[in-house]
Protein backbone atom coordinates (compact mmCIF):
# COMPACT_ATOMS: atom_id res chain seq x y z
CA UNK A 1 0.00 0.00 0.00
CA UNK A 2 1.94 3.17 -1.30
CA UNK A 3 0.49 5.52 1.37
CA UNK A 4 2.31 8.69 0.36
CA UNK A 5 0.45 8.40 -3.19
CA UNK A 6 -3.26 7.51 -1.55
CA UNK A 7 -2.55 10.78 1.09
CA UNK A 8 -1.77 12.62 -1.66
CA UNK A 9 -4.57 11.74 -3.70
CA UNK A 10 -6.93 12.96 -0.67
CA UNK A 11 -4.98 15.35 -0.08
CA UNK A 12 -4.49 14.68 3.29
CA UNK A 13 -1.45 15.81 5.38
CA UNK A 14 -2.37 14.92 9.04
CA UNK A 15 -1.52 12.50 11.63
CA UNK A 16 -0.96 9.29 10.49
CA UNK A 17 -1.51 7.23 14.51
CA UNK A 18 -4.44 4.56 14.34
CA UNK A 19 -6.47 7.21 16.40
CA UNK A 20 -10.57 8.19 16.18
CA UNK A 21 -9.43 11.95 15.11
CA UNK A 22 -7.49 10.41 12.01
CA UNK A 23 -10.19 8.10 11.22
CA UNK A 24 -12.32 11.04 11.49
CA UNK A 25 -10.47 13.26 9.19
CA UNK A 26 -9.32 10.03 6.57
CA UNK A 27 -13.03 9.97 5.99
CA UNK A 28 -13.80 12.97 5.31
CA UNK A 29 -10.59 13.73 2.76
CA UNK A 30 -11.68 10.33 1.01
CA UNK A 31 -15.37 10.96 0.76
CA UNK A 32 -14.45 14.73 -0.68
CA UNK A 33 -11.95 14.05 -2.60
CA UNK A 34 -12.84 10.43 -4.56
CA UNK A 35 -15.84 10.60 -6.04
CA UNK A 36 -18.62 7.52 -6.11
CA UNK A 37 -19.08 6.72 -9.88
CA UNK A 38 -20.31 3.67 -12.07
CA UNK A 39 -18.83 4.51 -15.26
CA UNK A 40 -16.81 1.88 -15.74
CA UNK A 41 -20.40 -0.46 -15.86
CA UNK A 42 -21.76 1.85 -18.35
CA UNK A 43 -18.52 1.68 -20.55
CA UNK A 44 -18.74 -1.99 -20.77
CA UNK A 45 -15.10 -2.19 -19.17
CA UNK A 46 -14.90 -4.96 -15.94
CA UNK A 47 -13.97 -3.68 -12.13
CA UNK A 48 -11.05 -5.28 -10.95
CA UNK A 49 -10.81 -5.89 -7.17
CA UNK A 50 -7.45 -6.42 -7.55
CA UNK A 51 -5.50 -4.26 -5.14
CA UNK A 52 -3.48 -2.99 -7.58
CA UNK A 53 -6.22 -2.67 -10.11
CA UNK A 54 -7.59 -0.71 -7.40
CA UNK A 55 -4.83 1.44 -7.10
CA UNK A 56 -4.05 2.16 -10.82
CA UNK A 57 -8.26 3.14 -10.97
CA UNK A 58 -8.69 5.34 -7.76
CA UNK A 59 -4.99 6.52 -7.10
CA UNK A 60 -3.24 6.39 -10.46
CA UNK A 61 -5.28 8.07 -12.57
CA UNK A 62 -7.51 9.53 -10.10
CA UNK A 63 -11.26 8.01 -10.66
CA UNK A 64 -13.96 7.15 -8.63
CA UNK A 65 -15.71 3.91 -8.05
CA UNK A 66 -18.37 1.95 -5.90
CA UNK A 67 -18.19 0.29 -2.88
CA UNK A 68 -16.57 -2.95 -3.25
CA UNK A 69 -13.48 -0.53 -4.53
CA UNK A 70 -13.81 2.15 -2.44
CA UNK A 71 -14.23 0.79 0.70
CA UNK A 72 -11.44 -2.48 0.29
CA UNK A 73 -8.91 0.45 -0.85
CA UNK A 74 -9.82 1.93 2.26
CA UNK A 75 -9.69 -0.43 4.03
CA UNK A 76 -6.05 -1.77 3.05
CA UNK A 77 -5.34 2.46 3.57
CA UNK A 78 -6.82 1.97 7.51
CA UNK A 79 -5.07 -2.09 8.11
CA UNK A 80 -1.50 -0.40 6.36
CA UNK A 81 -2.24 2.21 9.87
CA UNK A 82 -2.45 -0.19 12.11
CA UNK A 83 -6.00 -0.16 12.46
CA UNK A 84 -8.05 -3.56 13.52
CA UNK A 85 -10.34 -3.18 10.25
CA UNK A 86 -12.36 -6.15 8.87
CA UNK A 87 -15.26 -5.48 6.01
CA UNK A 88 -18.36 -6.30 6.51
CA UNK A 89 -21.87 -7.03 4.12
CA UNK A 90 -24.81 -4.83 4.14
CA UNK A 91 -27.95 -4.90 1.66
CA UNK A 92 -29.20 -1.11 0.62
CA UNK A 93 -32.63 0.21 1.12
CA UNK A 94 -32.26 3.59 0.37
CA UNK A 95 -35.77 4.52 -1.64
CA UNK A 96 -37.23 0.76 -0.97
CA UNK A 97 -39.47 -0.44 1.49
CA UNK A 98 -39.02 -2.76 4.09
CA UNK A 99 -41.09 -5.72 2.94
CA UNK A 100 -38.95 -5.71 0.09
CA UNK A 101 -35.41 -7.57 0.61
CA UNK A 102 -32.65 -5.98 -1.86
CA UNK A 103 -29.38 -8.35 -2.32
CA UNK A 104 -26.42 -8.05 -0.12
CA UNK A 105 -24.14 -6.06 -2.73
CA UNK A 106 -22.64 -3.76 -0.42
CA UNK A 107 -19.60 -3.56 1.84
CA UNK A 108 -18.55 -1.16 4.43
CA UNK A 109 -15.76 -0.99 7.13
CA UNK A 110 -15.84 -2.02 11.30
CA UNK A 111 -12.98 -0.57 12.88
CA UNK A 112 -12.28 -1.39 16.82
CA UNK A 113 -10.71 0.99 18.88
CA UNK A 114 -10.16 1.84 22.35
CA UNK A 115 -12.55 -0.71 23.48
CA UNK A 116 -15.51 0.55 20.96
CA UNK A 117 -16.51 -0.62 17.71
CA UNK A 118 -16.99 2.05 14.56
CA UNK A 119 -18.20 1.61 11.55
CA UNK A 120 -16.30 4.12 8.37
CA UNK A 121 -17.89 3.74 4.33
CA UNK A 122 -17.12 6.09 1.87
CA UNK A 123 -18.77 4.41 -0.75
CA UNK A 124 -22.32 4.77 -0.36
CA UNK A 125 -23.07 7.38 -3.05
CA UNK A 126 -24.59 11.00 -2.02
CA UNK A 127 -25.06 9.07 1.61
CA UNK A 128 -20.91 8.55 2.14
CA UNK A 129 -20.00 8.95 5.48
CA UNK A 130 -17.52 11.60 6.46
CA UNK A 131 -16.78 10.95 9.91
CA UNK A 132 -17.09 7.14 11.50
CA UNK A 133 -20.38 5.99 13.82
CA UNK A 134 -20.15 4.08 16.77
CA UNK A 135 -21.44 0.45 16.39
CA UNK A 136 -23.07 0.34 19.65
CA UNK A 137 -24.86 3.46 19.82
CA UNK A 138 -27.92 4.47 20.05
CA UNK A 139 -29.73 8.04 19.21
CA UNK A 140 -28.85 10.18 16.72
CA UNK A 141 -24.86 11.06 15.72
CA UNK A 142 -23.51 14.26 14.37
CA UNK A 143 -21.54 13.89 11.34
CA UNK A 144 -20.08 17.20 9.27
CA UNK A 145 -22.65 16.42 6.77
CA UNK A 146 -26.46 14.52 7.46
CA UNK A 147 -26.73 13.44 11.06
CA UNK A 148 -27.13 9.84 11.34
CA UNK A 149 -28.14 6.80 13.48
CA UNK A 150 -27.76 3.29 13.72
CA UNK A 151 -31.28 1.28 14.67
CA UNK A 152 -31.53 -2.20 15.76
CA UNK A 153 -35.33 -4.05 14.66
CA UNK A 154 -36.38 -7.45 14.11
CA UNK A 155 -32.68 -8.64 14.33
CA UNK A 156 -31.31 -6.46 11.98
CA UNK A 157 -29.26 -3.43 12.29
CA UNK A 158 -30.61 -0.33 10.05
CA UNK A 159 -27.88 2.47 8.84
CA UNK A 160 -30.35 6.05 9.04
CA UNK A 161 -29.98 8.89 7.84
CA UNK A 162 -31.88 12.36 8.65
CA UNK A 163 -32.59 14.37 5.74
CA UNK A 164 -35.17 17.41 6.33
CA UNK A 165 -37.29 16.09 9.49
CA UNK A 166 -37.32 12.85 8.32
CA UNK A 167 -34.97 9.69 9.20
CA UNK A 168 -34.47 7.41 5.72
CA UNK A 169 -32.54 3.98 5.89
CA UNK A 170 -29.59 3.53 4.00
CA UNK A 171 -28.62 -0.02 4.78
CA UNK A 172 -29.02 -2.85 6.78
CA UNK A 173 -26.36 -5.15 8.05
CA UNK A 174 -25.89 -8.16 10.74
CA UNK A 175 -22.33 -7.55 11.32
CA UNK A 176 -21.63 -10.64 9.17
CA UNK A 177 -18.11 -9.98 7.74
CA UNK A 178 -17.83 -9.96 3.97
CA UNK A 179 -14.88 -12.20 2.83
CA UNK A 180 -12.82 -11.37 -0.65
CA UNK A 181 -15.17 -14.02 -2.48
CA UNK A 182 -18.51 -12.51 -1.15
CA UNK A 183 -17.24 -9.59 -2.33
CA UNK A 184 -16.22 -10.85 -5.64
CA UNK A 185 -19.22 -12.27 -6.52
CA UNK A 186 -21.19 -9.41 -6.13
CA UNK A 187 -19.10 -6.98 -7.66
CA UNK A 188 -19.71 -9.28 -10.78
CA UNK A 189 -23.68 -9.12 -9.68
CA UNK A 190 -23.25 -5.12 -9.36
CA UNK A 191 -21.26 -4.55 -12.31
CA UNK A 192 -22.51 -7.27 -14.81
CA UNK A 193 -26.39 -8.39 -14.02
CA UNK A 194 -28.88 -6.99 -16.31
CA UNK A 195 -30.90 -6.44 -13.54
CA UNK A 196 -28.06 -4.26 -11.37
CA UNK A 197 -29.06 -0.62 -11.44
CA UNK A 198 -25.92 -0.01 -11.64
CA UNK A 199 -26.39 -1.26 -15.43
CA UNK A 200 -29.52 1.02 -15.59
CA UNK A 201 -28.45 4.31 -14.65
CA UNK A 202 -25.38 6.34 -14.28
CA UNK A 203 -24.56 7.84 -10.65
CA UNK A 204 -21.61 9.81 -9.30
CA UNK A 205 -21.42 11.78 -6.00
CA UNK A 206 -18.90 13.55 -3.77
CA UNK A 207 -19.08 14.89 -0.32
CA UNK A 208 -17.90 18.78 -0.24
CA UNK A 209 -15.93 20.60 2.38
CA UNK A 210 -18.76 22.96 3.39
CA UNK A 211 -21.31 20.37 4.40
CA UNK A 212 -22.47 20.28 0.98
CA UNK A 213 -22.90 17.52 -1.41
CA UNK A 214 -22.97 17.36 -5.16
CA UNK A 215 -24.60 14.10 -7.45
CA UNK A 216 -25.20 13.42 -10.96
CA UNK A 217 -28.73 10.49 -11.19
CA UNK A 218 -28.92 10.34 -15.09
CA UNK A 219 -29.49 13.73 -16.33
CA UNK A 220 -29.99 15.84 -13.35
CA UNK A 221 -27.51 17.35 -11.52
CA UNK A 222 -27.73 18.17 -7.69
CA UNK A 223 -25.92 20.50 -5.43
CA UNK A 224 -27.45 20.16 -1.94
CA UNK A 225 -26.61 22.57 0.99
CA UNK A 226 -27.86 21.86 4.19
CA UNK A 227 -31.07 20.02 2.85
CA UNK A 228 -31.32 22.36 0.31
CA UNK A 229 -31.44 21.03 -3.04
CA UNK A 230 -30.58 22.80 -6.35
CA UNK A 231 -30.98 20.83 -9.82
CA UNK A 232 -30.60 21.40 -13.05
CA UNK A 233 -30.57 19.14 -16.05
CA UNK A 234 -27.86 18.15 -18.08
CA UNK A 235 -29.27 18.39 -21.71
CA UNK A 236 -26.73 16.69 -23.76
CA UNK A 237 -23.35 14.01 -23.68
CA UNK A 238 -21.17 16.72 -23.90
CA UNK A 239 -22.57 18.62 -21.47
CA UNK A 240 -22.59 15.70 -19.10
CA UNK A 241 -18.75 15.74 -19.88
CA UNK A 242 -18.29 18.89 -19.03
CA UNK A 243 -19.92 18.62 -15.74
CA UNK A 244 -18.09 15.00 -14.93
CA UNK A 245 -14.89 16.94 -14.97
CA UNK A 246 -15.87 21.00 -13.31
CA UNK A 247 -17.50 18.84 -10.24
CA UNK A 248 -15.81 15.23 -10.19
CA UNK A 249 -12.65 15.72 -11.86
CA UNK A 250 -13.42 13.11 -13.73
CA UNK A 251 -11.84 14.03 -17.33
CA UNK A 252 -12.77 11.36 -20.82
CA UNK A 253 -12.14 11.90 -24.49
CA UNK A 254 -14.15 14.40 -26.50
CA UNK A 255 -17.07 12.02 -27.56
CA UNK A 256 -17.47 9.75 -24.54
CA UNK A 257 -20.74 8.28 -24.06
CA UNK A 258 -22.34 6.00 -21.34
CA UNK A 259 -24.83 3.08 -22.56
CA UNK A 260 -27.62 3.77 -20.01
CA UNK A 261 -31.34 3.27 -20.65
CA UNK A 262 -31.93 6.57 -18.25
CA UNK A 263 -29.99 9.03 -20.58
CA UNK A 264 -32.75 9.85 -22.90
CA UNK A 265 -30.91 12.73 -24.42
CA UNK A 266 -33.66 14.82 -26.87
CA UNK A 267 -33.23 14.22 -30.66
Amino acid sequence: MDLDAYFARIGYAGSRAPTLATLHALSAAHAQAIPFENLDVLLGRPIDLDPAAVDRKLIGARRGGYCFEQNTLFLRVLEALGFDARPLSARVRWGRPRDYTPPRTHVFVRVDLDGASWMVDVGIGSTSLTAALRLDATGEQPTPHEPRRIVFEDGRYFHQARLGDSWHDIYEFTREEMPAIDRELANWYTSAHPGSHFKNRLTVARALPDGARVAILNRELTIRRRGVAETRTIDSPAELLAVLAEHFGLHFPAGTTFACPALDWPS
